[in-house]
């Protein structure tokens, strides 16, 4: 039996969430990840500068197909068994959950730890963070959907941590039946979700943990969490419920019982580091003046 094979890729992207922060975001999440004989590569990012434009209803468009393309091609060089991503926005996952459902196939599902769902198109929201996991069933902007080459089917993905969904995101979520567990549900009790790999006969799983999922009152390098801004500024967004114990336990329960292929982490918007950061450049002999 040959040993499967684990890449770690890490992506920077920012455009997907039009938020510049995102890039160090995803190199703190590299950063402070265990260091491992996992084999590291990072997907080259336009890094923040000029303001992105909408183009034909996605920001950035160009930059994103451009980026995701390199994903592709360095996942498709090395063909691993196994990826794990750290980003960025959440639209890094569509690289590599696209690839391992066509190397998995029926056998393959998908669990999206997420307070939404990520199932817009450009008609509803230009952000194309909010589009990949449509993406991965085969739904949405042609320029992202093109190298899906094995879609996702609806009753093989699963969205945990979710609450309060738009109507256009109530009636796809319907409309495909797809499986949900709210983040009250899923604090009394994972068992839906492992009944649900198992209903399902899913034998290799992706795993998408975007951090907006915890509750910014106790982690704070969310969305959510952005500091001197106005208390309405995100009103109508999903707030995240969910404890870092929680989303620990739950994949650790679902690692008994069938194999993690795939495991990407997105969203992480550290404030205090920025702020750190910028006030560092700032103090002579530290910033080298």
């Amino acid at each position: 039996m040959t040993q499967s094979k684990t890449i770690r890729l890490v992506m920077p992207q920012w455009q997907g969430g039009d938020n510049p922060l995102y890039h160090l975001g995803a190199e703190l999440l590299n950063y402070l990840a265990p260091s491992t004989k996992t084999p590291s590569f990072t997907v080259p990012v336009t890094k923040p500068g000029m303001p992105l434009k909408n183009e034909n209803g996605i920001m950035g468009r160009k930059e994103v197909v451009n980026q995701l393309e390199s994903a592709y091609s360095i996942i498709n060089r090395e063909k691993p068994d196994k990826i794990v991503m750290f980003g960025g926005d959440c639209l890094v996952d569509l690289a590599p959950f696209s690839y391992l459902s066509s190397v998995y196939g029926q056998s393959f599902g998908i669990l999206w730890i997420d307070a939404h769902p990520d199932v817009m198109t450009p008609k509803q929201f230009a952000h194309s963070h909010a589009h990949v996991l449509g993406a991965l069933m085969g739904n949405g902007d042609p320029d992202l959907i093109k190298d899906v080459k094995t879609p996702v089917p609806a009753r093989k993905v699963m969205i945990a941590g979710i609450h309060d969904p738009t109507d256009y995101e109530k009636k796809f979520l319907t409309d495909h039946d797809i499986a949900m567990i709210s983040p009250e549900q899923l604090k009394m009790s994972d068992q839906p979700v492992l009944q649900w790999i198992k209903n399902q006969n899913i034998k290799y799983l992706a795993i998408h943990i975007d951090l907006d999922v915890l509750d910014f009152h106790l982690f704070h390098a969310l969305l959510m969490a952005e500091p001197g801004v106005s208390a309405d500024k995100y009103a109508g967004i999903a707030e995240g419920r969910l404890t870092m114990d929680n989303v620990v336990k739950l994949v650790k329960d679902v690692n008994e019982i069938t194999t993690i292929v795939g495991v990407g982490i997105a969203e992480h918007l550290p404030w205090d580091a920025l702020n750190l950061k910028n006030m560092l450049a700032e103090l002579p002999l530290i910033n080298g003046h």
